[in-house]
Protein backbone atom coordinates (compact mmCIF):
# COMPACT_ATOMS: atom_id res chain seq x y z
CA UNK A 1 0.00 0.00 0.00
CA UNK A 2 1.39 3.87 -0.92
CA UNK A 3 1.87 5.38 1.70
CA UNK A 4 -0.07 9.19 1.92
CA UNK A 5 1.68 12.66 2.23
CA UNK A 6 0.73 13.24 5.44
CA UNK A 7 0.62 9.80 7.41
CA UNK A 8 -2.84 8.59 8.84
CA UNK A 9 -4.44 6.10 11.35
CA UNK A 10 -5.43 4.04 8.36
CA UNK A 11 -1.88 3.31 7.31
CA UNK A 12 -0.64 2.65 10.65
CA UNK A 13 -3.21 -0.23 10.11
CA UNK A 14 -2.13 -1.45 7.17
CA UNK A 15 1.28 -1.97 8.17
CA UNK A 16 0.86 -3.12 11.78
CA UNK A 17 -2.68 -5.03 11.85
CA UNK A 18 -1.75 -8.68 10.94
CA UNK A 19 1.60 -8.33 13.07
CA UNK A 20 -1.02 -6.89 15.56
CA UNK A 21 -3.64 -9.94 15.07
CA UNK A 22 -0.64 -12.40 15.64
CA UNK A 23 0.20 -11.14 19.31
CA UNK A 24 -3.07 -10.29 20.46
CA UNK A 25 -6.55 -12.18 20.32
CA UNK A 26 -9.01 -9.17 18.99
CA UNK A 27 -12.61 -9.48 19.13
CA UNK A 28 -14.73 -9.40 16.26
CA UNK A 29 -15.89 -6.26 16.40
CA UNK A 30 -12.14 -4.67 17.07
CA UNK A 31 -11.15 -6.61 13.73
CA UNK A 32 -14.12 -4.89 11.95
CA UNK A 33 -13.05 -1.56 13.23
CA UNK A 34 -9.91 -1.64 12.22
CA UNK A 35 -10.60 -2.93 8.36
CA UNK A 36 -13.26 -0.01 8.38
CA UNK A 37 -10.75 2.75 9.14
CA UNK A 38 -8.43 1.21 6.57
CA UNK A 39 -10.53 1.36 3.70
CA UNK A 40 -12.21 4.90 4.84
CA UNK A 41 -12.63 6.84 1.65
CA UNK A 42 -10.75 4.39 -0.19
CA UNK A 43 -12.05 2.47 -3.73
CA UNK A 44 -12.78 -0.54 -1.35
CA UNK A 45 -15.83 1.32 -0.56
CA UNK A 46 -16.48 2.49 -3.47
CA UNK A 47 -17.86 6.06 -4.39
CA UNK A 48 -18.31 8.52 -7.70
CA UNK A 49 -16.16 9.92 -10.52
CA UNK A 50 -17.37 13.72 -10.30
CA UNK A 51 -16.82 16.96 -12.84
CA UNK A 52 -16.38 20.56 -11.92
CA UNK A 53 -20.23 21.98 -14.45
CA UNK A 54 -17.38 25.10 -14.68
CA UNK A 55 -14.32 24.05 -15.79
CA UNK A 56 -14.65 20.70 -16.47
CA UNK A 57 -12.02 19.37 -13.68
CA UNK A 58 -12.55 15.59 -12.66
CA UNK A 59 -11.89 13.83 -9.22
CA UNK A 60 -12.85 10.85 -7.58
CA UNK A 61 -14.44 10.61 -4.44
CA UNK A 62 -14.56 7.53 -2.24
CA UNK A 63 -17.07 6.67 0.54
CA UNK A 64 -16.47 6.86 3.66
CA UNK A 65 -16.67 4.02 6.92
CA UNK A 66 -18.69 5.93 9.03
CA UNK A 67 -17.14 3.71 11.81
CA UNK A 68 -17.71 5.97 15.13
CA UNK A 69 -13.94 4.99 15.80
CA UNK A 70 -12.54 6.60 12.46
CA UNK A 71 -10.97 9.90 12.54
CA UNK A 72 -12.23 10.33 9.25
CA UNK A 73 -15.95 10.35 9.45
CA UNK A 74 -17.01 12.26 12.83
CA UNK A 75 -16.34 16.09 11.15
CA UNK A 76 -20.37 16.46 10.27
CA UNK A 77 -21.86 14.24 13.33
CA UNK A 78 -19.84 16.54 15.80
CA UNK A 79 -21.44 20.02 14.10
CA UNK A 80 -24.80 18.80 13.97
CA UNK A 81 -24.72 17.61 17.67
CA UNK A 82 -23.70 20.78 19.01
CA UNK A 83 -25.96 22.49 16.99
CA UNK A 84 -29.10 20.58 18.12
CA UNK A 85 -28.19 20.57 21.45
CA UNK A 86 -27.58 24.30 21.82
CA UNK A 87 -31.48 24.28 20.53
CA UNK A 88 -32.36 22.20 23.19
CA UNK A 89 -30.48 23.79 26.01
CA UNK A 90 -31.59 25.65 29.22
CA UNK A 91 -30.67 29.44 28.78
CA UNK A 92 -28.93 29.29 31.93
CA UNK A 93 -25.09 28.80 32.93
CA UNK A 94 -23.39 25.83 32.89
CA UNK A 95 -20.76 23.88 34.47
CA UNK A 96 -17.90 21.38 33.17
CA UNK A 97 -17.57 18.78 35.39
CA UNK A 98 -14.78 15.86 35.48
CA UNK A 99 -15.15 12.17 36.88
CA UNK A 100 -12.45 10.72 36.85
CA UNK A 101 -11.33 6.74 37.83
CA UNK A 102 -8.00 5.94 38.62
CA UNK A 103 -5.33 3.57 37.09
CA UNK A 104 -5.10 1.00 39.96
CA UNK A 105 -8.97 0.17 38.10
CA UNK A 106 -7.81 -0.35 34.87
CA UNK A 107 -7.68 -4.11 34.94
CA UNK A 108 -11.11 -4.42 36.09
CA UNK A 109 -11.96 -2.32 32.96
CA UNK A 110 -10.62 -4.47 30.59
CA UNK A 111 -11.79 -7.50 31.87
CA UNK A 112 -15.65 -6.69 32.41
CA UNK A 113 -15.70 -3.66 29.28
CA UNK A 114 -19.46 -2.93 29.34
CA UNK A 115 -20.78 -3.37 32.28
CA UNK A 116 -17.44 -1.60 34.28
CA UNK A 117 -18.51 1.60 31.25
CA UNK A 118 -22.50 1.30 32.65
CA UNK A 119 -21.38 1.26 36.25
CA UNK A 120 -19.10 4.49 35.71
CA UNK A 121 -22.16 6.61 34.58
CA UNK A 122 -24.52 5.22 36.74
CA UNK A 123 -21.83 6.60 39.39
CA UNK A 124 -21.47 10.07 37.67
CA UNK A 125 -25.51 10.45 37.66
CA UNK A 126 -26.75 9.01 40.81
CA UNK A 127 -23.88 11.63 42.40
CA UNK A 128 -24.92 14.50 40.40
CA UNK A 129 -28.49 13.95 40.89
CA UNK A 130 -28.30 13.04 44.87
CA UNK A 131 -26.55 16.12 44.98
CA UNK A 132 -29.12 18.58 42.99
CA UNK A 133 -31.62 17.32 45.70
CA UNK A 134 -29.63 17.64 49.03
CA UNK A 135 -27.67 21.24 48.40
CA UNK A 136 -30.92 22.69 46.42
CA UNK A 137 -34.00 20.53 46.19
CA UNK A 138 -34.04 20.23 42.74
CA UNK A 139 -34.01 17.49 39.86
CA UNK A 140 -31.01 19.12 38.21
CA UNK A 141 -29.61 17.55 34.36
CA UNK A 142 -26.76 16.56 32.78
CA UNK A 143 -25.28 15.53 29.25
CA UNK A 144 -22.69 13.57 29.79
CA UNK A 145 -19.55 12.00 27.75
CA UNK A 146 -17.43 9.10 28.22
CA UNK A 147 -14.27 9.39 27.02
CA UNK A 148 -11.69 5.54 27.78
CA UNK A 149 -7.95 7.70 26.79
CA UNK A 150 -5.06 9.46 27.75
CA UNK A 151 -2.92 12.07 25.54
CA UNK A 152 -0.87 8.50 24.91
CA UNK A 153 -3.28 6.25 24.40
CA UNK A 154 -3.03 4.87 27.69
CA UNK A 155 -6.59 3.48 29.52
CA UNK A 156 -7.62 6.15 31.43
CA UNK A 157 -11.30 6.11 31.72
CA UNK A 158 -13.47 9.06 32.60
CA UNK A 159 -16.50 10.85 31.82
CA UNK A 160 -16.99 14.37 31.03
CA UNK A 161 -20.38 16.36 31.98
CA UNK A 162 -22.22 19.54 31.14
CA UNK A 163 -24.39 20.64 34.17
CA UNK A 164 -26.72 23.34 33.99
CA UNK A 165 -27.56 25.95 36.59
CA UNK A 166 -30.76 25.52 37.22
CA UNK A 167 -33.23 22.40 38.04
CA UNK A 168 -36.72 21.69 38.85
CA UNK A 169 -38.14 21.58 42.19
CA UNK A 170 -40.70 19.29 43.90
CA UNK A 171 -43.77 21.61 43.31
CA UNK A 172 -42.87 22.12 39.40
CA UNK A 173 -40.92 25.72 40.02
CA UNK A 174 -37.80 26.33 38.02
CA UNK A 175 -34.87 27.26 40.57
CA UNK A 176 -31.38 28.76 39.08
CA UNK A 177 -29.02 27.35 41.33
CA UNK A 178 -24.99 27.53 42.08
CA UNK A 179 -25.02 31.33 42.20
CA UNK A 180 -23.40 31.88 45.72
CA UNK A 181 -19.97 30.55 44.26
CA UNK A 182 -18.17 29.81 41.19
CA UNK A 183 -18.33 26.18 41.58
CA UNK A 184 -21.96 24.12 41.67
CA UNK A 185 -20.98 21.71 44.23
CA UNK A 186 -18.04 21.09 46.59
CA UNK A 187 -15.43 19.63 45.16
CA UNK A 188 -14.38 17.44 47.81
CA UNK A 189 -17.18 16.25 48.83
CA UNK A 190 -18.72 15.34 44.87
CA UNK A 191 -15.50 13.32 45.30
CA UNK A 192 -16.11 11.27 48.04
CA UNK A 193 -19.63 10.55 46.92
CA UNK A 194 -18.27 9.12 43.56
CA UNK A 195 -16.18 7.05 44.72
CA UNK A 196 -17.80 5.49 47.15
CA UNK A 197 -20.99 5.04 44.68
CA UNK A 198 -18.71 3.76 41.99
CA UNK A 199 -16.59 1.14 44.64
CA UNK A 200 -19.69 -0.20 45.80
CA UNK A 201 -21.58 -0.77 42.56
CA UNK A 202 -18.29 -2.12 41.49
CA UNK A 203 -18.08 -4.60 44.16
CA UNK A 204 -21.57 -5.83 43.90
CA UNK A 205 -21.44 -6.31 40.59
CA UNK A 206 -17.75 -8.55 40.88
CA UNK A 207 -19.18 -10.30 43.69
CA UNK A 208 -22.40 -11.25 41.65
CA UNK A 209 -20.02 -13.15 39.01
CA UNK A 210 -17.92 -14.20 41.43
CA UNK A 211 -14.90 -12.49 40.78
CA UNK A 212 -14.35 -9.76 43.33
CA UNK A 213 -11.81 -12.19 44.88
CA UNK A 214 -9.75 -12.11 41.37
CA UNK A 215 -9.37 -8.27 41.76
CA UNK A 216 -9.57 -7.72 45.49
CA UNK A 217 -6.26 -5.72 45.35
CA UNK A 218 -6.68 -3.31 42.94
CA UNK A 219 -10.43 -2.44 44.13
CA UNK A 220 -8.36 -2.15 48.05
CA UNK A 221 -5.60 0.22 46.33
CA UNK A 222 -8.65 2.70 44.78
CA UNK A 223 -10.20 2.81 48.10
CA UNK A 224 -6.82 3.76 49.45
CA UNK A 225 -6.60 6.56 46.80
CA UNK A 226 -7.43 10.08 46.85
CA UNK A 227 -10.32 10.31 44.05
CA UNK A 228 -10.82 14.15 42.49
CA UNK A 229 -13.92 15.11 40.62
CA UNK A 230 -12.42 18.38 38.34
CA UNK A 231 -15.03 21.28 38.06
CA UNK A 232 -14.41 24.16 35.93
CA UNK A 233 -16.31 26.98 37.07
CA UNK A 234 -18.90 28.53 34.87
CA UNK A 235 -18.81 29.55 31.43
CA UNK A 236 -20.31 32.52 29.81
CA UNK A 237 -23.57 30.78 28.30
CA UNK A 238 -25.14 27.40 27.36
CA UNK A 239 -23.66 28.03 24.15
CA UNK A 240 -20.24 28.46 24.79
CA UNK A 241 -20.03 25.35 26.83
CA UNK A 242 -21.80 23.47 24.25
CA UNK A 243 -18.92 24.22 21.76
CA UNK A 244 -16.59 23.49 24.55
CA UNK A 245 -17.85 19.88 25.47
CA UNK A 246 -18.61 19.53 21.14
CA UNK A 247 -14.48 19.24 21.20
CA UNK A 248 -14.96 15.93 23.24
CA UNK A 249 -18.04 14.25 21.65
CA UNK A 250 -17.18 12.56 18.47
CA UNK A 251 -13.62 12.98 19.29
CA UNK A 252 -11.48 9.76 18.54
CA UNK A 253 -8.76 7.92 20.58
CA UNK A 254 -6.23 9.68 18.26
CA UNK A 255 -6.69 12.02 15.26
CA UNK A 256 -4.52 12.36 11.86
CA UNK A 257 -3.50 15.37 12.86
CA UNK A 258 -1.42 14.40 15.89
CA UNK A 259 0.37 11.57 13.70
CA UNK A 260 3.44 12.66 12.64
CA UNK A 261 5.51 9.86 11.23
CA UNK A 262 5.53 6.33 10.25
CA UNK A 263 9.49 5.09 10.04
CA UNK A 264 11.13 1.82 11.43
CA UNK A 265 8.28 0.27 12.85
CA UNK A 266 7.95 3.55 15.27
CA UNK A 267 5.04 5.37 15.02
CA UNK A 268 5.53 8.95 16.71
CA UNK A 269 2.60 11.48 17.40
CA UNK A 270 1.55 14.37 19.53
CA UNK A 271 0.78 14.02 22.71
CA UNK A 272 0.31 17.12 25.75
CA UNK A 273 2.17 16.63 29.12
CA UNK A 274 0.01 17.70 31.35
CA UNK A 275 3.12 17.82 34.15
CA UNK A 276 4.93 20.39 31.62
CA UNK A 277 2.05 22.91 31.18
CA UNK A 278 0.01 20.92 28.71
CA UNK A 279 2.75 21.58 26.31
CA UNK A 280 2.45 19.06 23.14
CA UNK A 281 5.46 16.98 22.76
CA UNK A 282 6.45 14.09 20.42
CA UNK A 283 5.89 10.74 21.77
CA UNK A 284 7.10 7.38 20.27
CA UNK A 285 6.08 4.17 20.13
CA UNK A 286 6.37 0.59 18.38
CA UNK A 287 3.72 0.34 15.62
CA UNK A 288 2.37 -2.79 16.90
CA UNK A 289 1.77 -1.25 20.58
CA UNK A 290 0.43 1.62 19.00
CA UNK A 291 -2.38 -0.37 17.10
CA UNK A 292 -2.64 -2.22 20.42
CA UNK A 293 -3.48 0.71 22.49
CA UNK A 294 -6.20 2.06 20.37
CA UNK A 295 -8.39 -1.14 20.16
CA UNK A 296 -8.44 -0.82 24.17
CA UNK A 297 -10.38 1.97 23.00
CA UNK A 298 -12.99 0.27 20.60
CA UNK A 299 -16.20 0.39 22.49
CA UNK A 300 -18.48 -2.32 22.64
CA UNK A 301 -21.59 -2.54 20.03
CA UNK A 302 -23.61 -0.31 20.11
CA UNK A 303 -22.56 1.12 23.68
CA UNK A 304 -24.10 4.29 24.13
CA UNK A 305 -21.32 7.00 24.79
CA UNK A 306 -23.34 10.16 25.18
CA UNK A 307 -25.81 10.27 27.79
CA UNK A 308 -28.55 12.77 28.57
CA UNK A 309 -29.63 13.26 32.36
CA UNK A 310 -32.75 14.41 34.36
CA UNK A 311 -34.26 17.57 32.94
CA UNK A 312 -31.74 16.77 29.74
CA UNK A 313 -33.57 13.44 29.64
CA UNK A 314 -36.05 13.64 26.45
CA UNK A 315 -38.79 11.10 27.89
CA UNK A 316 -38.41 12.66 31.06
CA UNK A 317 -38.80 16.65 29.59
CA UNK A 318 -42.13 14.64 27.37
CA UNK A 319 -43.48 13.16 30.84
CA UNK A 320 -43.18 16.23 32.57
CA UNK A 321 -43.67 18.49 29.78
CA UNK A 322 -40.85 20.92 30.38
CA UNK A 323 -40.29 24.20 28.09
CA UNK A 324 -37.01 25.53 28.49
CA UNK A 325 -38.20 28.76 26.89
CA UNK A 326 -41.32 30.40 26.08
CA UNK A 327 -42.40 29.58 22.93
CA UNK A 328 -41.42 32.64 20.06
CA UNK A 329 -44.62 33.54 18.69
CA UNK A 330 -42.59 36.05 16.35
CA UNK A 331 -43.53 36.79 12.72
CA UNK A 332 -39.57 35.77 11.88
CA UNK A 333 -40.48 32.73 13.87
CA UNK A 334 -43.88 31.94 11.94
CA UNK A 335 -41.74 32.41 8.91
CA UNK A 336 -38.81 30.60 9.76
CA UNK A 337 -40.95 27.67 10.36
CA UNK A 338 -42.54 27.86 7.04
CA UNK A 339 -39.13 27.78 5.14
CA UNK A 340 -37.67 24.48 3.66
CA UNK A 341 -36.25 22.36 6.08
CA UNK A 342 -32.15 22.32 5.53
CA UNK A 343 -30.73 19.81 3.65
CA UNK A 344 -27.64 17.87 5.02
CA UNK A 345 -25.27 19.40 2.81
CA UNK A 346 -26.42 22.68 3.38
CA UNK A 347 -26.66 22.52 7.63
CA UNK A 348 -23.26 21.46 7.09
CA UNK A 349 -21.75 23.93 5.36
CA UNK A 350 -23.81 26.69 7.44
CA UNK A 351 -22.11 25.52 10.22
CA UNK A 352 -18.29 24.47 9.44
CA UNK A 353 -17.98 27.42 6.44
CA UNK A 354 -17.49 24.61 4.37
CA UNK A 355 -19.03 23.52 1.05
CA UNK A 356 -17.45 20.27 -0.11
CA UNK A 357 -19.21 20.61 -3.18
CA UNK A 358 -17.18 23.65 -4.65
CA UNK A 359 -14.77 23.12 -6.92
CA UNK A 360 -11.28 23.00 -5.34
CA UNK A 361 -9.36 24.32 -8.43
CA UNK A 362 -11.83 27.33 -10.62
CA UNK A 363 -13.68 28.28 -6.63
CA UNK A 364 -16.51 29.33 -9.15
CA UNK A 365 -18.14 25.99 -10.28
CA UNK A 366 -19.86 22.90 -8.65
CA UNK A 367 -18.62 19.40 -8.83
CA UNK A 368 -21.31 17.03 -10.36
CA UNK A 369 -22.01 13.06 -10.16
CA UNK A 370 -21.11 11.37 -13.48
CA UNK A 371 -20.50 7.85 -12.53
CA UNK A 372 -21.15 5.87 -9.49
CA UNK A 373 -17.89 4.02 -8.79
CA UNK A 374 -18.85 0.19 -7.03
CA UNK A 375 -17.43 -1.11 -3.96
CA UNK A 376 -14.52 -4.07 -4.25
CA UNK A 377 -16.49 -7.43 -2.71
CA UNK A 378 -13.61 -8.62 -1.28
CA UNK A 379 -13.98 -12.06 0.75
CA UNK A 380 -14.00 -11.95 4.78
CA UNK A 381 -15.83 -8.22 4.10
CA UNK A 382 -12.34 -6.76 3.70
CA UNK A 383 -10.82 -8.13 6.84
CA UNK A 384 -8.74 -11.05 5.16
CA UNK A 385 -5.52 -8.13 4.85
CA UNK A 386 -5.62 -8.81 8.56
CA UNK A 387 -4.90 -12.40 8.66
CA UNK A 388 -6.27 -12.56 12.47
CA UNK A 389 -5.31 -16.26 13.97
CA UNK A 390 -8.45 -16.34 16.17
CA UNK A 391 -10.91 -14.17 17.32
CA UNK A 392 -12.49 -13.50 20.45
CA UNK A 393 -15.91 -12.54 21.15
CA UNK A 394 -16.84 -8.81 20.71
CA UNK A 395 -17.56 -8.22 24.75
Amino acid sequence: MAMRAKPELADIVSLYGKQLTEKVNLSSLQLKTLASIAQCRTLALGGHEEACDSCGTVRYSYNSCRNRHCPKCQAAKQAFWIDDLINKTLPVKHFHIVFTVPHALNAVCLHTGRQYYELLFAAVWHTLRLFGYTHHGVETGAVAVLHSWGQNLSLHPHIHCIVPAAGYTLDGQWKNIGQQGQYLYPVHQLSDAFKGKFLDSLKRALRKENKLALFYEPVQQAYKTKWVVHCEPSMAGAGHVIKYLGQYTHRVAITNQRILNIAGGKVTFLAKDYRDRAISKPVTLDGVEFLRRFTMHILPHRFVKIRYYGIYNHTLKRNLALQFAEPDKTIEATIKKQQPAETNLQRFQRLTGVNPCACPVCKKGTMVVVKALPRIRSPGNGLAFLAPATAVSDE
